[in-house]
């Protein structure tokens, strides 16, 4: 079975890692837990927000636990550019 690093290389989806052969190492340990978060303040989810949920749908299937995050702290009292309002939420 072809590891998740080569396959998500082949479909375009990875142009950079840092640290590969460690992140390589690891995810074939056995399942890692990983996420990816999303705004919460934005009016919706675009085409760009797919690539991400399809990565992660691969490493899904590789065996590892996926976690899906909308916003958090910054998106509840601003993010660091000095913005010190709460953002609306969606």
């Amino acid at each position: 079975m072809k590891h998740i690093l080569d396959i998500l290389h082949e479909r375009g989806s990875i142009k950079q890692v840092v640290y590969e052969d460690e992140l390589r190492q690891e995810l074939s340990k056995g399942m890692v837990n990983f996420y990816a978060g999303f705004d919460p303040t934005a009016d919706s989810l675009t085409i760009g927000h797919f690539l991400p949920v399809i990565a992660m749908r691969h490493l899904q299937l590789a065996g590892h636990k996926p976690y899906v995050l909308f916003g958090g702290a910054t998106g509840y009292i601003g993010d660091p550019s000095g913005r010190s309002d709460l953002r609306q939420m969606m």
